[in-house]
């Protein structure tokens, strides 16, 4: 059996687990790549194209398929289905994959999983699809960008076609690894030398002091300064969030949504090892994760707690100097890093977002002392969720907004900012698609 055969079945199954089952592709290629380490870096890379890049490009895939199959994709038998997707990827996208070995392979797993009966059909289509891939032409942008419709129109009516645009293009490239120094701990100079020391190719952000880019790593953990805690892998929006929160030294901050820690280590890191930061979540197995990351970061001035946020803990009414809301969203901005979330949102969630945040709100906002701040943040772009949230709270709580002019580097700027809030868009910004807002309370 060849590696690619292995390479291209492991890919199957991971296809398999998020496309049939309804598994996060982020989760499900995290535990495979973890599984198979053993295997060298380059094939890892190619189970990782294949998984992720059939997942990004889904609808135009199916509707590839559709066009040269007399069976449609959704009458199919779900590993045939699956199979055809991922070898339409490749024909479309991999161009140092011959077609011809895209077929071949695809039939060769159609036999081993127990469709010799099929083999024709897979071949049939796959070269027929091959024949005509440079002259394929796309119906609207929905197919074009692999985005539903209901987004594509949405986004378009906020923001205009031509931004709209930029996002969905930005969503398809490939994203680098973002990660935070732990100024505290090291330098920035010390931690880049160690980085590169282990031959991974570093580009500061230019926009946040301490916001690295990571290329040519073989795995994090294998990094010393990720497993000595001297970084965390943050994205540049989430990094904002510290920026804006300010805090000075001796203050105590709540985050009430922390997990995996991101935004609390930052806080932590920043108050010098003075003041205290609580990070809560719901669950034992989130608050799990975020102690995970404190241990390894070292930091003493934070602190987990179990709790829900849409419950009010008495005992921290007015007492904290910042509270740190990050607050469950659609996750429209991350498209790029987990594509996935297009398909699985329906456009009427979108409503119960919005309220679910409004009911954290009311509970959090009574944690902050007078002339605290309130920092609220989503990773999503939709209106709904963001600015008519922004402009519901200050109708109904004791709070001014917090001018944000010159907080987040001097090459971030929008009108909004002098008003408390900035939405940032992907291919627009230089980071993930982002909300942040503060506020400080009377």
């Amino acid at each position: 059996m060849t590696k690619e055969t292995d390479s291209r079945e492991i890919a199957l199954d991971i296809l398999i687990e998020i496309l049939e089952r309804s598994g996060y592709s982020h989760i499900i290629l995290r535990q495979a790549l973890n599984k198979y380490q053993y295997l060298d870096k380059p094939e890892r890379a190619f189970i990782s194209r294949i998984a992720e890049g059939t997942v990004e490009y889904l609808l135009q895939i199916d509707y590839v398929i559709d066009s040269f199959s007399n069976t449609k994709v959704k009458k199919m038998k779900p590993v045939i289905r699956t199979i055809l997707r991922m070898s339409v990827y490749q024909l479309l996208y991999m161009d140092r994959v011959p077609d011809s070995a895209v077929c071949n392979e695809a039939v060769k797993l159609a036999v081993k999983r127990k469709f010799t009966g099929l083999k024709g059909f897979v071949n049939g289509v796959l070269r027929n699809i091959s024949r005509n891939k440079d002259h394929l032409s796309w119906p609207n942008a929905s197919v074009r960008y692999s985005m539903p419709d209901w987004i594509v129109s949405m986004w378009e009516e906020a923001y205009g076609k031509e931004t709209a645009v930029t996002m969905m293009e930005s969503f398809l490239k490939n994203k680098k690894t973002t990660v935070r120094c732990n100024l505290a701990r090291s330098s920035k100079e010390e931690i880049i030398k160690s980085l590169q020391g282990q031959g991974v190719n570093v580009t500061e952000s230019g926009i946040s002091e301490g916001v690295l880019y990571l290329e040519n790593y073989d795995y994090l953990e294998g990094l010393a300064a990720f497993n000595d805690g001297l970084i965390q892998v943050q994205d540049l929006s989430s990094v904002f969030v510290g920026e804006a929160a300010a805090p000075k030294e001796g203050d105590y901050v709540i985050d009430v949504c922390g997990a995996p820690g991101g935004k609390s280590i930052h806080m932590a890191d920043k108050l010098h090892g003075t003041g205290m930061v609580e990070v809560r979540d719901l669950t034992e197995y989130k608050v799990s994760l975020i102690k995970e990351n404190i241990d390894r970061c070292g930091f003493k001035n934070i602190r987990t707690k179990v709790q829900d946020a849409l419950v009010s803990d008495q005992e921290s009414i007015e007492k904290a100097d910042i509270v740190i809301a990050d607050l469950p969203c659609s996750g429209l901005g991350i498209i790029g890093r987990k594509p996935d979330i297009k398909y699985r949102l329906k456009q009427e969630d979108l409503a119960s977002l919005a309220s679910l945040q409004r009911e954290i709100l009311t509970v959090v906002q009574s944690y902050v002392k007078p002339g605290g701040k309130l920092v609220f943040s989503t990773c999503t772009i939709n209106k709904k969720e963001n600015e008519e949230n922004v402009r519901w709270f200050l109708e109904h709580f004791p709070f001014d907004p917090m001018d944000l002019t010159g907080m987040l580097g001097d090459q971030l700027t929008a009108d909004t900012m002098k008003h408390g809030y900035i939405q940032l868009l992907p291919g627009i910004h230089p980071c993930d698609g982002f909300f942040l807002s503060a506020f400080i309370k009377r």
